[in-house]
């Protein structure tokens, strides 16, 4: 068994994406390339985002600081501290309205 403090690494996530050049930081805490389920958290700095781009399978964010926006097509959603935005099938991208950090869990299709 093994215990991860996840909001000890979103401290340490944040304070690697505000010092930055891209004001992003990650860090998968479970799962990987080789595994279906993959948990990354994962730190924006205001104003920064993850661009457009494919959702690999099932993903939902959990927001555990901060204030982020997920976008899909014409629909958008705000997270707070506190919410579970699903990632909704196709193209979308994440901004960080504040600095932010998240709970990406992600279970990817075998193809």
């Amino acid at each position: 068994m093994q215990k991860i403090s996840i909001d000890a690494l979103a401290r340490q996530q944040l304070e690697a994406a505000v010092t930055s050049s891209n004001g992003r930081a990650a860090d998968t805490v479970y799962g990987g390339h080789e595994k279906v389920l993959r948990q990354t958290v994962m730190a924006m700095k205001a104003g920064t985002q993850l661009s457009e781009h494919q959702n690999p399978g099932d993903a939902t964010v959990f927001v555990i600081q901060g204030c982020v926006s997920l976008r899909a097509g014409g629909e958008s959603w705000q997270g707070k501290a506190g919410d579970l935005l699903i990632v909704p099938p196709g193209l979308h991208s994440l901004h960080a309205e504040e600095d932010s950090t998240f709970l990406f869990t992600v279970a990817k299709y075998r193809t």
